[in-house]
C-alpha cells in the first residue's frame, strides 16, 4: 500500500484514502457499494450536519462536515473508476457555477439588496438548466425531499413568478376551508377525500410558513422534540411514584396526553 501516514491530512490524502479503500487491496465493504446502495448516507449525514448546525456545537460540525464530504468523495471516486469524472471536474462545474451565478460579485450586474440577488440566481438558474416554463422550475423541486421542504419550496417559486396569495388573512381563511373540508371527508369517511384533503391542508400550512418566513420543516421537528421531552418528563414522575404508563387506565392516559 502506497500511502504516507502523517500528523495532519488534507483533501488530497482524502482522495488518496478513499481509492484505497476501493482497491483490491482495500476494504471488501467499500468495493461492493454503488451510488445506490450508499444513497442514503447522503441524506443521513446532511441531516446530521444540520443538528450540528443547530447545536452550535463546533466539534460536532466539523466531524459530521467531514463525514458529508466523504460521501460526497466516495461518490466521486465511483465516477472516476466508471471514467465519467473526478473531483477536480466537480469542483471545476460548481466554481463556475458559482461565478456565473453571481455576476453582481465577479461581473457588472448591480444589486441593491438580498432579494435582487436572490431574482438573479433564480433567472441564471433557470436559463442555465433549460427551463423554459414555470411547470419546469417547480418540477425541478427534487421529489426526494421530505415532503414539508419540497411544498415549502414549491411555495415559494410559485410566489417568485407572482403567484401567490395577496395575504395572511387569504391564507388562514384558505387553511379554515381545507380544515372544513378535511373534516367533512372524516366524517363522511371517504377515504380518497381524506387523503387528499389532508394533502392540500398541509400544503397550505407550508405556504403560510414561508408567508410568515418560518422554515415548516424547522417548526415541525422543534415540536415533535418538544412533545418527546415533555412525555418523557411524564414518565419520569410517574417513575418516581412508583408507576409506569402500563399502570394508567385508558382515560388517564389520555388525559397525561393532552397536556403535552
Amino acid at each position: 500500500m502506497d500511502f504516507e501516514f502523517k500528523d495532519k491530512y488534507n483533501i488530497d490524502d482524502l482522495l488518496k484514502v478513499t481509492e484505497i479503500l476501493r482497491s483490491e487491496n482495500g476494504c471488501v465493504w467499500d468495493r461492493e457499494q454503488d451510488h445506490k446502495s450508499i444513497r442514503m448516507n447522503v441524506l443521513e449525514e446532511a441531516y446530521e450536519v444540520m443538528e450540528a448546525i443547530d447545536t452550535d456545537e463546533a466539534a460536532m460540525l466539523k466531524e459530521e462536515l467531514g463525514d458529508l464530504l466523504f460521501q460526497a468523495v466516495f461518490h466521486c471516486q465511483i465516477e472516476k473508476e466508471r471514467g465519467r469524472f473526478q473531483f477536480d471536474d466537480i469542483c471545476d462545474d460548481v466554481a463556475k457555477k458559482m461565478i456565473y451565478r453571481h455576476p453582481h460579485v465577479f461581473g457588472t450586474v448591480s444589486v441593491e439588496n438580498s432579494d435582487e440577488v436572490l431574482k438573479n440566481w433564480d433567472q441564471l438558474k433557470k436559463k442555465s438548466k433549460g427551463q423554459e416554463t414555470l411547470a419546469d422550475t417547480l418540477d425541478s423541486v427534487p421529489k426526494v425531499l421530505p415532503a414539508l421542504m419540497r411544498a415549502q419550496k414549491v411555495s415559494k417559486r410559485l410566489s417568485n413568478a407572482g403567484v401567490s396569495n395577496a395575504d395572511t388573512g387569504e391564507l388562514f381563511d384558505s387553511i379554515r376551508n381545507k380544515l372544513n373540508e378535511l373534516e367533512s371527508a372524516v366524517n363522511m369517511e371517504k377515504d380518497t377525500d381524506i387523503e387528499e384533503n389532508l394533502g392540500l391542508l398541509l400544503y397550505e400550512i407550508c405556504n403560510l410558513s414561508r408567508f410568515i418566513k418560518k422554515d415548516s420543516e424547522k417548526a415541525l421537528t422543534f415540536s415533535t422534540n418538544k412533545v418527546i421531552m415533555r412525555f418523557r418528563a411524564i414518565e419520569q414522575k410517574l417513575a418516581n411514584e412508583g408507576r409506569g404508563l402500563e399502570d394508567l387506565g385508558e382515560s388517564e392516559l389520555h388525559e397525561l396526553w393532552k397536556k403535552l
